[in-house]
């Protein structure tokens, strides 16, 4: 490894260690996204999902309840009453209790819990793509708000050196070494960067807002680049598609998608099968007591649930041709983040080198100048000519990080990142 592309890495790494203190608000990029986890106000809502989803299981085992029914019936003609009897008469009444519970076949109780348990495991998994693209979204508004602060730093070191050579300008006017164009330029360009310095500290601080809001601190925050590099996770070539097939929570979902049709329509073949209602009897008719059995069941000969078995096939095609789709999908995302993340690795060592040949330029000019060896105009010139220089630094820096963290995400480890030990 060369040492520009060292120096690359280590700068890369700063932004991805440091320990986590949720109580403070000065966050390593680990800090945040730990923070998000644990504090993001939208994740903590799709979390609930996982158990509204294991309340289904608790109602999938539970049985049928018994059912009790009253039938009471009165004589209506005077006429027809017992002897020397009145309507509220036992004589006159007939009342029938039953009692019957539906007999649940062993296959539908059993699909229904399959199918619960197998609809809180893809809950689950929908819950860890959503953390994973919570990640993402914190892990690149953390890198912008990293940049921002670099920006920042650069401009009013800038202006800070402009400042010191409009007053040396104004003195070595004064003594009528150079002509006062030379001051009004200098003044000019020192201008300019005074309004790039309110709008890239406006660009910092919104990007700071948008980080308190998705890590769910009730603070403000702010980025912490002070830490060197102590880690990097790695990342075999030849085994990046692999890794995304086994760990990617999308695919586990898609996974889980297919069990959940399968278990689904195993449930809607077993619920074909009608369910009988069996019970007991006590029926009292003119105070003569009887007593019997009940039994009763669906005569499937128009709907033994044709529809929903239909359907459940339909979702089972449905969800294998997600999965395949979804496959071709990850191939290509992790080729292309691979590929980038080449590129942009290469891309930071040759403006590693440039920065450094920006600043040798700058201070031989600069040198130059005060001691009348060049015109304002160079000197200016290199001035701006460092300043992009080092814009585009950071700028392909912070393209370098993204890169790494985009082929994290689509290799599926942005958990890992979150949860790396220092």
């Amino acid at each position: 490894m060369t040492v520009s592309i060292r120096k690359g890495l280590v700068l890369l790494a700063g932004l991805l260690s440091g320990p986590v203190v949720f109580a403070q608000s000065n966050l390593s990029l680990q800090d945040a996204l730990k923070a998000a986890i644990a504090n993001n106000p939208t994740l903590k809502a799709q979390r609930m999902n996982i158990d509204a989803a294991g309340a289904d299981i608790v109602t999938a085992r539970l049985r049928p309840n018994l059912n009790l029914s009253n039938q009471t019936i009165n004589l209506t003609r005077k006429s027809d009453f017992a002897p020397n009897t009145e309507w509220t008469n036992g004589l006159n009444r007939q009342t029938q209790w039953q009692l019957y519970k539906p007999i649940q076949w062993p296959g539908q109780r059993q699909g229904k819990i399959d199918f619960a348990r197998q609809s809180q495991v893809l809950s689950q998994k929908q819950y860890e793509q959503s953390q994973r693209d919570l990640l993402l979204d914190v892990a690149d508004k953390w890198l912008h708000a990293w940049t921002s602060n670099k920006q920042l730093s650069l401009l009013s070191q800038a202006k800070s050196n402009l400042d010191s050579l409009v007053s040396i300008n104004k003195y070595r006017l004064q003594k009528q070494v150079i002509s006062e164009t030379d001051l009004t330029r200098t003044q000019l360009l020192a201008s300019q960067f005074e309004i790039q310095i309110r709008n890239a500290l406006l660009e910092y601080n919104n990007s700071l807002r948008e980080l308190a809001y998705l890590t769910g601190m009730g603070t403000a925050v702010s980025v912490d680049t002070g830490h060197g590099f102590t880690q990097h996770i790695p990342l075999a070539a030849d085994s990046l598609m692999a890794d995304a097939l086994n760990e990617r929570p999308d695919v586990a979902a898609a996974r889980a998608d297919i069990d959940v049709a399968n278990s689904n329509s195993r449930l809607q073949k077993a619920l074909a099968y009608p369910t009988p209602d069996v019970g007991v009897l006590y029926n009292p008719q003119n105070t003569i007591p009887y007593w019997g059995v009940y039994a009763a069941i669906d005569l499937p000969f128009f709907s033994r649930n044709q529809g929903e078995i239909k359907k459940a096939k339909i979702l089972q095609e449905q969800s294998v041709q997600q999965m395949n789709a979804l496959q071709l999908q990850v191939a290509t995302e992790v080729d292309n983040a691979y590929k980038r993340y080449n590129t942009q690795k290469q891309n930071t060592q040759k403006f590693a080198q440039l920065q450094q040949q920006a600043q040798t330029i700058l201070d031989n000019v600069k040198y130059a100048y005060l001691h009348g060896g060049t015109t304002i105009v160079d000197f200016l010139e290199a001035q701006r000519s460092w300043l992009e220089t080092q814009q585009q630094y950071y700028e392909t820096l912070q393209q370098y990080s993204e890169s790494y963290i985009q082929l994290l995400y689509v290799t599926g480890k942005m958990t890992r990142l979150a949860e790396a030990a220092e």
